[in-house]
C-alpha cells in the first residue's frame, strides 16, 4: 500500500495547478527534489495532484496529494465543502449596496458566461464585507472562475484573490508565500 502524502501550500501568483506549463512557473517546481519523483511518472496512486485548483493569479491555500478519495471528498462532483476567499475589488461598495450584494448571495446569482463556462447559477454563498473593497466570499461549490464570474455579474472586477480556507482548514499564519507543509496524516476537513 502506498504511502499518503498531504502538502499544504500557501500558492504564490502566477504559478499553476499543472504539472507542466510553457507560460508560468508549477506549483510542482516549489517542492524540495526529493518529493519530484511523485509528480510526473509516478504510478497511479502515487502521484502527487492538487485538490481542486487555484487560476494562475490567484494565491492562498492548495492541497496536494496523492489521496484520490481524499481529493474527491473536497472537490469532487457532488462534494459541497466550504471554501473561502478573501477578494479585493476594483470598485468601491457602499453600505447600502453591500446588503444588496449579501441578499443576493442568499439565493445564488447567474454568472456570466467565459471561456470553457456557459452562463450558469450558482449555489447560494456568503459575503462578508472587510471595508468598501474588500470582503470574505465562502462558496460551496468550484465552478469555472467562479468568484471572479460573480462579482462580474455584480457589476465589479476582482483585483486580489487569495483562498484562505477548505473546510475546517485555514491557511495557516505562518506559512509565507511559496511554502508548504508536508505530512502523512489526512486533514480535517
Amino acid at each position: 500500500m502506498t504511502q499518503k502524502i498531504y502538502i499544504i501550500m500557501n500558492k504564490p501568483s502566477f504559478t499553476v495547478c499543472s504539472a507542466v506549463s510553457d507560460s508560468h512557473k508549477t506549483i510542482y517546481s516549489l517542492l524540495p527534489k526529493e518529493m519530484q519523483k511523485f509528480v510526473q511518472g509516478a504510478k497511479r496512486g502515487e502521484r502527487l495532484h492538487t485538490v481542486g485548483r487555484l487560476d494562475a493569479d490567484t494565491e492562498g491555500l492548495i492541497i496536494l496529494t496523492n489521496d484520490g478519495f481524499f481529493s474527491n471528498e473536497i472537490a469532487g462532483p457532488l462534494s459541497s465543502v466550504e471554501k473561502t476567499y478573501q477578494v479585493t475589488l476594483k470598485n468601491k461598495v457602499e453600505k447600502e449596496v453591500q446588503e444588496e450584494y449579501k441578499k443576493l448571495a442568499k439565493n445564488g446569482i447567474i454568472l456570466p458566461a467565459e471561456k470553457k463556462a456557459p452562463k450558469q447559477l450558482t449555489k447560494p454563498f456568503e459575503l462578508e464585507f472587510l471595508n468598501e473593497n474588500e470582503c470574505l466570499i465562502t462558496i460551496k461549490e468550484g465552478k469555472f472562475h467562479q468568484v471572479k464570474r460573480t462579482f462580474l455579474a455584480l457589476e465589479n472586477e476582482v483585483l486580489y484573490l487569495k483562498r484562505i480556507r477548505i473546510g475546517k482548514l485555514f491557511l495557516p499564519e505562518d506559512l509565507s508565500t511559496g511554502e508548504f507543509k508536508i505530512s502523512f496524516v489526512k486533514p480535517k476537513i
